[in-house]
């Protein structure tokens, strides 16, 4: 078994909910060649400096989640989408431990594959063509050098996300206003769904912690 971190001990002994869980998946998790690290905030399973796997923990469920999931076969049909839009990450939901005992042998083959194509430098495929940039935002990239540099800083992901909230916008008006109230994240190097206020318990996420603040 793999060497334990113990960044790793504190978050599970501090998780208001899944630790039952969280030990099975991690038991399974440390018997692989995985090495257990501790990243944004959760635990981390990489394979020579590379994220295979975050153990996770939602509302409703908690996961392990394949960083590069999109290239796994999937036979049982087992792996999702965290959200409509993700296109390498994919998760595996659990509510008990019965659950991860059952599907134990099914997890010791998936993440084999998953170090397997990590090894064999699979890359996942991503969408080709790129999410267009509204009017309105052109407009403001090319008369503001400054936000034209911020936005082609952010990675890939990041401007795709943003470009998604703009152009889900109808009326030229809108798309205008939530560019103008993005503009300041942009300028920060911050994506739209990063935490900007240092309070989030998901790093860089934003977990809504700045709603409770006074």
């Amino acid at each position: 078994m793999n060497r334990k971190n113990p960044k790793v001990d504190d978050f599970i002994a501090n998780a208001k909910k899944w630790q039952p869980e969280f030990k099975a998946l991690r038991r399974i998790l440390l018997d692989t060649e995985l090495t257990e690290d501790f990243k944004w905030d959760h635990p981390c399973y990489t394979f020579e400096g590379s994220n295979i796997i975050l153990l996770q923990g939602f509302k409703d469920y908690c996961s392990l989640s394949f960083c590069q999931g999109s290239v796994l076969k999937d036979p049982h049909g087992i792996l999702k989408k965290p959200g409509e839009h993700s296109q390498a990450m994919r998760l595996i939901p659990f509510t008990s431990v019965r659950a991860v005992t059952d599907l134990k042998p099914v997890l010791h083959a998936y993440l084999e594959e998953a170090i397997a194509t990590e090894k064999a430098g699979v890359k996942p495929v991503f969408k080709t063509t790129p999410e267009p940039i509204p009017e309105e935002l052109q407009q403001k990239l090319n008369k503001n050098p400054a936000l034209d540099e911020a936005f082609a800083a952010l990675t890939p992901g990041r401007q795709r996300a943003y470009l998604l909230h703009f152009n889900a916008a109808k009326q030229s008006a809108t798309r205008d206003d939530r560019i103008e109230k993005c503009k300041p994240r942009i300028l920060a190097g911050k994506g739209i769904h990063d935490c900007i206020c240092g309070h989030s318990k998901k790093l860089p996420a934003c977990d809504g912690s700045h709603k409770f603040m006074e």
